[in-house]
């Protein structure tokens, strides 16, 4: 349908109104199964995980490398992730934590079992299920669920942020003071503990307080949803951090690496918060960068 201004017989702004909407449909409607299908596979995943908590003592647990545990729970959960994507998307790459690479496709489903292991073998109740679609470098969807809380946090590019389908925002601190940081620790790599350290103490002065809970993806998830100001981390892995990274940028938020770039995924660094807590944790942890993390 076209529109006419009637007093100058040029198409008028509506048009274009219009143009934008039915551009702003036809990707809403390209991208929904997608996400819809993302979020069957992790709440299928989150019920294979609510029947074996109450079994943790029978698993057999293999350390992967040191400090880094899994077990056949993060095998199965993985395999029916993958199971119920590639259902729908035969032709789609897969990056998963304990399979690693599938395929050659521009489109990645990024995926964590279980984001939260050692939590989860203990009985911790902070665990979750990470997944992430990557389509040409970019990151198109995002799902993280805590099968505990039963709680759905899901973000799509250019279509906001949610939990349990109520739209989330991050915070919008003014100051260190008074926020609540999380983060965790670089167990995998002592390497990088002594600037950790420095880091951790000059954020330690200025905020009400940092949490280290142990599951990154859900870590990211609550800053999306405003119950953490901001996050940072060294030396984590896509699969932890994908999902999470598009719920705080479609929750208004702002995630870099250690560099003030894009290049989070490849380097394992992040800083994610509002944008103006990112740019006040950057600049409180940026003396303690060194080479080997910028």
């Amino acid at each position: 349908m076209l529109f006419k201004d009637e007093k100058n017989g040029n198409f008028s702004k509506r048009f274009v109104i219009l143009s934008g909407f039915l551009t702003a449909h036809y990707k809403l409607t390209l991208m929904h199964p997608m996400l819809t299908i993302a979020v069957r596979a992790a709440r299928n995943a989150g019920d294979l995980l609510r029947r074996s908590a109450d079994n943790v003592s029978q698993l057999t647990i293999t350390q992967k490398e040191r400090n880094d545990f899994t077990s056949e729970v993060d095998w199965k959960v993985e395999q029916e992730i993958i199971k119920v994507l590639r259902a729908s998307f035969p032709d789609h790459s897969i990056l998963a934590e304990e399979s690693g690479e599938q395929g050659n496709s521009d489109s990645v489903w990024i995926i964590d079992p279980l984001d939260g292991t050692t939590n989860f073998l203990h009985g911790f109740p902070h665990y979750a299920v990470s997944i992430a679609l990557k389509q040409k470098g970019k990151l198109e969807i995002g799902v993280v669920y805590d099968p505990v809380r039963d709680e759905l946090f899901t973000a799509e590019r250019g279509g906001g942020a949610t939990l349990n389908n109520r739209k989330i925002r991050v915070t919008k601190p003014t100051s260190l003071k008074g926020a609540l940081i999380g983060t965790g620790f670089p167990f995998k790599y002592q390497q990088h503990l002594d600037a950790y350290l420095k880091m951790f103490a000059a954020l330690t002065a200025d905020t009400a307080g940092i949490r280290r809970a142990g599951s990154a993806a859900l870590d990211l998830a609550y800053v999306a949803a405003g119950r953490m100001d901001g996050f940072w981390e060294i030396g984590l892995r896509p699969w932890d951090m994908a999902a999470g990274i598009l719920l705080i940028q479609e929750a208004g938020g702002a995630v870099t690496d250690f560099s003030f770039k894009d290049q989070f995924l490849q380097s394992g660094n992040v800083i994610a918060g509002s944008p103006k807590m990112h740019q006040m944790m950057y600049q409180a942890i940026e003396p303690f960068v060194s080479k080997e993390l910028s």
